[in-house]
């Protein structure tokens, strides 16, 4: 004959009608079942409110989260991404943090599943995976050591008004020194630019920028009158190599965010356009925290040069061992009785020859060698490219190794 079987419902339920005839006490009752009193009385009770039903197992998980945000912090958190809908959570958080760091806020998970649930999760282009260039910046290990120039690309406004927008930071903090529109990208406009940032900040050692005018030209050692003057007040210039962004990967960077706060969609007009690269600017060097950085702000990194930007910009002084000769205004220097071209965009300006041996010397303007000079055939010959270059053994096709890149080379990739 097989066991009777009895369920922990009917267990319960004979341990109730037996409670309510009143033939054993409570006590009595929960020993001879093996509960506790606790428990004992809840199920009765459940049975007088619910019935059998009262009786069946129920969920153990609370009813709320133990560890659930508070709702007014939810809501800051989200408001903070309304208002700034490209940070992500790392930066969220370290930014409420530091407003107010009494308060618990939750773990940037966390935030995240926050902006998942409500709706304002961006998803990302997922992006080819490259190793990181890093060889540019090797210089770039303090503030105002190297200084990044560039043209964010042209687009134009609601009402039709085209917008170039020149950029400088500082490669080191990040610090967004200049984001100005300019009605054309021409030497005068983007010196006027420069000068003002160098009054404000003082001067960098380097700047470092494309191939395009005016930051560089066909002229001997890419030599443009922009760089020609950044000479003149001893910043040595850097080119990246054409077709090579990642070279100034970090300023490209800046671009991005630029452009997806700014311009997409853009302004209405010019003048609104500045306003909104003028805010761009104080937040991303104030607000916004970067990861490379170790969550700091810009501002809070970069301090100004101590190279003074002078009134008037001096004349090239050279050594006694250099030959000093000057640009005539075809842009020849006399050798001799022979006239050698040098290049139009020196033209009045004095430039130094080193001799390296009976027939070649280095060509240098102010401290920067440029070029070489072949003295029998009467020629200019450029610096060896994407090579270190000793311009103490700069015979015919001689190269030998260096402690560092050529200052006027494009930058090796």
């Amino acid at each position: 004959m097989p066991w009777k079987a009895s369920s922990v419902v009917d267990e319960r339920m004979r341990f109730v009608l037996e409670y309510e005839r009143g033939l054993n006490t409570m006590a009595e009752l929960c020993r001879r079942y093996g509960v506790s009193r606790d428990t004992g009385y809840v199920w009765t009770a459940r049975f007088e409110s619910e019935g059998p039903d009262g009786l069946r197992d129920r969920s153990r998980a609370p009813l709320e989260p133990g560890n659930r945000t508070p709702v007014e912090i939810e809501a800051a958190v989200l408001a903070l991404r309304r208002e700034h809908m490209r940070w992500g959570p790392r930066k969220l958080k370290w930014v409420l943090e530091h407003a107010e760091p009494d308060i618990a806020w939750p773990a940037a998970s966390t935030i995240g599943e926050m902006l998942g649930r409500e709706g304002l999760a961006m998803a990302r282009k997922k992006r080819r995976r490259v190793p990181p260039y890093t060889q540019p910046f090797a210089a770039a290990s303090a503030p105002n050591r190297v200084w990044c120039a560039d043209f964010k690309g042209w687009f134009r406004t609601q009402d039709g008004e085209r917008i170039d927008p020149l950029t400088l930071t500082d490669a080191h903090s990040r610090y967004l020194l200049r984001c100005q529109a300019v009605e054309k990208t021409d030497t005068e406009r983007v010196q006027a630019i420069l000068a003002a940032a160098f009054g404000e900040y003082g001067m960098p050692e380097a700047i470092r920028s494309d191939n395009g005018a005016p930051f560089a030209a066909r002229a001997v050692g890419g030599v443009s009158r922009l760089s020609l003057w950044w000479m003149k007040l001893g910043i040595r210039p850097e080119r990246i190599q054409a077709g090579h962004p990642e070279q100034n990967g970090r300023h490209e960077r800046m671009h991005r965010t630029l452009k997806q706060e700014t311009a997409s969609p853009p302004s209405a007009t010019a003048r609104a356009q500045q306003r909104a690269f003028d805010r761009f600017r104080r937040d991303y060097n104030e607000l916004r925290p970067h990861e490379a950085l170790a969550m700091q702000t810009p501002s809070a990194v970069y301090v100004c040069s101590l190279r003074q930007y002078p009134g008037r910009v001096r004349e090239p002084e050279y050594d006694s061992e250099l030959r000093v000769r000057r640009v005539q205004k075809e842009g020849q220097f006399r050798w001799k009785s022979e006239r050698v071209f040098l290049g139009s965009v020196f033209q009045g300006e004095r430039i130094g020859l080193r001799q390296v041996d009976d027939r070649y010397f280095i060509v240098h303007f102010a401290q920067f060698p440029i070029a070489r000079f072949d003295s029998r055939e009467l020629k200019i010959l450029p610096l060896p490219e994407n090579k270190d270059f000793d311009v103490d053994d700069a015979g015919e096709g001689e190269v030998s190794p260096s402690p560092a890149p050529h200052p006027l080379s494009p930058t090796p990739g």
